[in-house]
Formats: structure tokens, C-alpha cells, sequence
């Protein structure tokens, strides 16, 4: 594992879909990085009326950034001056979005307004705009559960809410025009999907209205309906009566979906039955087992894995605390949920995910909020659990490399650490990065996310409100790290000195708007009227 040097940054800081370029935006400019050279390629000056940003975002081509203020939303090319669109807010004055992002693709835009007065779709094409009242989700952390556009095809599908009941329309991949809307059968949905192959659109009821999704073809008819298992076992015999359907996580092959409730036991279903595949039970006590190979002849052989418990370990030390992890030898149980007289704890959550192969499950419960299970799918066995002192915070799989899983904790003992697992290393690992910054400390709200980049080894963008760097997950130095080729004595473009040898007062100091770069005007500018 190392690590690039660390570049100035700001909390609105992300990579494109490709994986190439890492962009900035700051309330003075948005600043575009190259991964490999670790240079500035590009800078856009903003105007200091614009106010404070919002969002930043990619469209999905990675050739433009998206930079989102109260009352306006700026389109800029990402790696030349040239194309600048500017999208005025439609929404009552005053009234910021809570949402927004690139539709399809790089010419279309998406926004919710306060309020969920509207959802609003923008065509930078033909600037025209398309407005669809009352989005049941509105909020940055809901809206993505209201919406979604069909692999493939990209039509649209959108949940809105009107007196009082649930409507699922489909709209036009290129015009968004209705195609077909209806009324689906549930009292207070949750969320819908498409399946990434783009056959089914799933959707799912609210848990208290009791175990219910709906699956329906591509075209709107309803094919089935899934109201939970059957109550074969006793367990099951008052199943109905519980809480319904929590999460509701397809899998990136489209061929499973996990469903969690409020019970341990996570089913999973297969979409083309719509039927469900197999349960996985999370045990209060959990015994290891060893992983076997057993050889059948010269070249062939058999590896049997069977779960590991892997228990975080911290230690005392300079500079700070030490995060390893040991191996438990002996049946251990789950730690159970402890607010340990904190009112500011967050609540537990259930999660589950699945890895890029669809081969592997990780999953956490309310229950058992600093333990996270890593299940195998084609056994329908546990993998490995992993036990840490704090509440996992969030974790997620490699969008490409497959098996390769990041863990990050609540607490301030946790700020600028994440932990990273896979079947073949010895353990999680732990990756500091906390300590790579130039006050060794993490200033803000911690950031991490996965770099999609088309290399051999895994790579992470880390930092914080005022700077980032990225690690590489190999274990050589000379390989693996999209960066290798940058030395660290090249001088950037934006200050003509290595950002790497300067004290933190230094890169304070510096401002990446004075450079001799050109900085795109406003070409090409238009705005957008409802028609």
C-alpha cells in the first residue's frame, strides 16, 4: 500500500466515471486534476455572486462537471475552456435544490426542487425542460430511490405522490414524455428499481405496511407480487404480523435481490421467479472454521473456505492508536447496540451490498451495528464476519475489482481511517490516511471513495475539507498506482512548485485561481425556459 501526494481540495471533491481525473470546486473555481500526472489540466473561475456551491458532480461520459449554487446550476467542459451552460433554478426564489445530477446522458440534467414541488429535467440540447410535480423523494439521501433510468434503454421511471397515492409513471428516452403511468398497489412505497438488465422494474412497499414487491415488466404490466415467505417453519408462523421490507438491494448480474426486514434473517430472491432463493441467518454466537485445500491429484485442487472472525484490536502508542486485527480461535458472540450514554450516537442501520462478481453479500443489522457480515452466495455460507469496537458507518464493494471491500467506522477515534477487506488478504487492513495529511488529522467530515480506474490494483480517493490524496492497494510501490509515472519533484501546473514539500501554511497561502492557465469565460451560455 502507498499513497500519491496530497493536493489542495475542498468538501465538494470527486473523480470522474473513468477514473482519469479528480474534480474541485471551490466557491472562487473548479479545478480538474489528471490522476496520472497529478497536475491541474484545467480551472474554471466562477463569479463571487454565484454564492456558496451545492454539488458537484460528473456527467457519464466524464467530459464535463456539473456545479450547483442556489439559483443557478453551471455545465462546464472538464478538460477544456470552450462550453459553458448555465440552467436557472425554476423554483420559487429562495427555494435551493435538494438534488441534482446528469440525467442519461452528458446533455441532460436532473434537479428537485425544495419541497418536492417539482421534478425538473433539463435538455441542454434543445434547451427544453420538462417538469413532473410532486416527486414522492426530494431529499438528497431519498431522491435516488424515487427515480431511475432503465439500463440500456434509458427510459425513465419516476414515483410521484398525488392526494394521497403512489404513482409510477415511464417517460420517453429522449423526449421524457409519458409513456405509460399507473397506480400500483401499495400504500406507501419505498423506493423502485430497475434490474440491471434492465427486465424488470421492482418496487417496494413501506415496512410498516408489511412484506410486499412488486415486479413488473419493462413495459409497466405487473408480473408478480412477492408478500414474503411462506410459513413453513415455526419461526415463520407470525411472520406476516412484523415489520415488511427494510432494504431492497439488486445485485449487479440482476439475477438476485437481497431483502432485509426487521428480523436477522436477510432473504434473497431470484428475479426471474420473483421467488425466494435462499435466507441467510445472522447466529447470536458465531464459531470459526478453517479454510481447507484439498489437492485431487497433481494440478487440481479444492479450496474450501469457511468463515473467518476477524476482532479489531487497538493499541496504545506514538503517535496515536493502533488499529490491527487478530483472528478468533474460538466462538465468539456479536457485540449488541450500546449508546453508551450518548445522545449524539447515531442510530444502527441495516445494509446490504453486493460485491461486483454478485458472488459475495456484506451486511449489517440494527442488532449488531459494529459487525459486518461477508457472505458467500453460491455456498450460502458465511465468508467472514468482521467485529470492530465502533459502529460501521458505512462500507462498499469495488465498483470493478471483485471481493475488494471498504469499511469506514463512527467516532472520532475512526476520522481519517478506513478499513479494507478481501478473501485473500490476512485480515482487513488498515488504511491511515489521517496521518498523511499535512496537520496529521482530519479537518471536517472524512471523505472516501472508491477511483474507477482501469489498473490492476484498487485504489482509494481519501481526504477531507481542505485536502485529498489517493492510496493504492498494491503491495509494490513500482506498480499498481495510476500515479507511478508523477515524481514527486514535477511542478504542478497550477503553482509551479510541488505541492508535496509544502508546510500546511504554504498551501493555505496558495491560490489555484492565479495560475497561467487559460480560464474558460462564459461561451456558449444560455438559459433555460419552460416551454
Amino acid at each position: 500500500m502507498h499513497f500519491s501526494r496530497i493536493f489542495k481540495s475542498s468538501p465538494h471533491c470527486a473523480s470522474s466515471p473513468d477514473g482519469n481525473l479528480i474534480a474541485t470546486l471551490s466557491p472562487t473555481n473548479i479545478s480538474v486534476r489528471s490522476v496520472e500526472t497529478l497536475e491541474t489540466i484545467h480551472s474554471v473561475k466562477l463569479s463571487s455572486k454565484l454564492g456558496p456551491p451545492y454539488a458537484l458532480r460528473w456527467s457519464p461520459s466524464s467530459r464535463r462537471v456539473l456545479a450547483c449554487f442556489a439559483e443557478e446550476i453551471h455545465v462546464y467542459s472538464a478538460s477544456a475552456p470552450g462550453y459553458h451552460a448555465v440552467i436557472r433554478n425554476p423554483a420559487t426564489p429562495n427555494l435551493k435544490p435538494t438534488f441534482v445530477q446528469f440525467g442519461s446522458s452528458d446533455t441532460e440534467v436532473f434537479m428537485c426542487s425544495s419541497y418536492g414541488l417539482k421534478f425538473s429535467i433539463f435538455d441542454m440540447a434543445t434547451s427544453r425542460t420538462v417538469e413532473i410535480s410532486n416527486p414522492k423523494f426530494h431529499q438528497a439521501a431519498a431522491a435516488s430511490r424515487g427515480f431511475v433510468l432503465r439500463p440500456g434503454s434509458a427510459h425513465l421511471a419516476i414515483l410521484t405522490r398525488v392526494a394521497g397515492k403512489d404513482i409510477v409513471s415511464i417517460h420517453h428516452p429522449k423526449t421524457r414524455e409519458v409513456l405509460r403511468s399507473w397506480q400500483p398497489d401499495t400504500t406507501d412505497a419505498q423506493g423502485l428499481a430497475w434490474t440491471p438488465d434492465g427486465r424488470w422494474l421492482v418496487m417496494w412497499e413501506s415496512a410498516g405496511q408489511g412484506h410486499k414487491i412488486l415486479f413488473y415488466t419493462s413495459d409497466g404490466h405487473l408480473f408478480k407480487t412477492w408478500s414474503g415467505p411462506s410459513p413453513v417453519e415455526a419461526e415463520d408462523q407470525h411472520y406476516e404480523l412484523g415489520a415488511g421490507v427494510k432494504v431492497c438491494q439488486t445485485s449487479p448480474d440482476g439475477a438476485r435481490i437481497a431483502v432485509c426486514d426487521h428480523t436477522r434473517t436477510v432473504r434473497v430472491l431470484d428475479t426471474k421467479a420473483a421467488t425466494e432463493a435462499m435466507r441467510l441467518d445472522h447466529p447470536a454466537a458465531i464459531t470459526p472454521r478453517e479454510t481447507v485445500q484439498l489437492a485431487l491429484g497433481r494440478r487440481l485442487s479444492i479450496l474450501i473456505r469457511e468463515e473467518q472472525i476477524w476482532q479489531e484490536q487497538i493499541g496504545t502508542g506514538q503517535p496515536g492508536p493502533s488499529h490491527s486485527f487478530s483472528r478468533a480461535t474460538q466462538a465468539v458472540s456479536a457485540p449488541t447496540r450500546t449508546s453508551n450514554g450518548s445522545t449524539d450516537a447515531k442510530p444502527a442501520r441495516t445494509l446490504s451490498l453486493f460485491d461486483a462478481s454478485s458472488s459475495l453479500l456484506a451486511t449489517t443489522l440494527e442488532d449488531w451495528p459494529s459487525t459486518l457480515w461477508v457472505w458467500d452466495l453460491a455456498s450460502s455460507e458465511l465468508r467472514a464476519v468482521l467485529i470492530f469496537h465502533g459502529n460501521v458507518s458505512a462500507f462498499s464493494w469495488h465498483p470493478t475489482h471483485r471481493e475488494v471491500l471498504m469499511v469506514t467506522c463512527d467516532g472520532d477515534s475512526y476520522a481519517g481511517l478506513v478499513f479494507v477487506w478481501d478473501p485473500l488478504s490476512d485480515g482487513p487492513r488498515t488504511v491511515d490516511f489521517g496521518g498523511q495529511l499535512p496537520e496529521t488529522k482530519v479537518l471536517g467530515k472524512p471523505q472516501v471513495s472508491w477511483l474507477d480506474w482501469t489498473g490492476d490494483a484498487a485504489v482509494l480517493l481519501l481526504g477531507d475539507n481542505r485536502y485529498h490524496l489517493m492510496a493504492s492497494l498494491a503491495e509494490s510501490e513500482d506498480t499498481g498506482a495510476p500515479w507511478q509515472d508523477a515524481q514527486r519533484g514535477d511542478l504542478t501546473m497550477t503553482t509551479g512548485r510541488d505541492e508535496t514539500h509544502l508546510s500546511a501554511p504554504a498551501l493555505d497561502d496558495f491560490d489555484e485561481d492565479l495560475s497561467g492557465l487559460d480560464m474558460s469565460e462564459v461561451d456558449d451560455t444560455f438559459s433555460f425556459k419552460k416551454v
